[in-house]
């Protein structure tokens, strides 16, 4: 087996997500723009969809876009990237 690639999109979409999920003000403000739940988020996390939406959210929000990107060890483009690929 071939070992993931940490600059897949669908890799970094997750990473994402789940650091946009580890703060409790993004979570927050990702379920309320978003009007998703917890739940839905969780159950969609394979979507690339799902993932692009989460990506859009950071980048409508440049401080949490990078906040995020830091958090995650990436440059900002990156994510940024991950989204035009995964939109698609």
């Amino acid at each position: 087996m071939m070992p993931e690639n940490p600059n897949d999109p669908h890799i970094l979409g997750l990473r994402a997500l789940a650091a946009t999920l580890g703060e409790q003000r993004r979570a927050e403000r990702l379920l309320s723009t978003t009007g998703l739940s917890v739940e839905a988020l969780r159950a969609g996390a394979s979507d690339p969809t799902m993932l692009a939406a989460t990506l859009a959210f950071l980048e409508a929000h440049e401080p949490d876009l990078l906040d995020v990107a830091a958090e995650i060890g990436v440059r900002p483009e990156e994510l940024v990237r991950a989204h035009a690929l995964l939109d698609r």
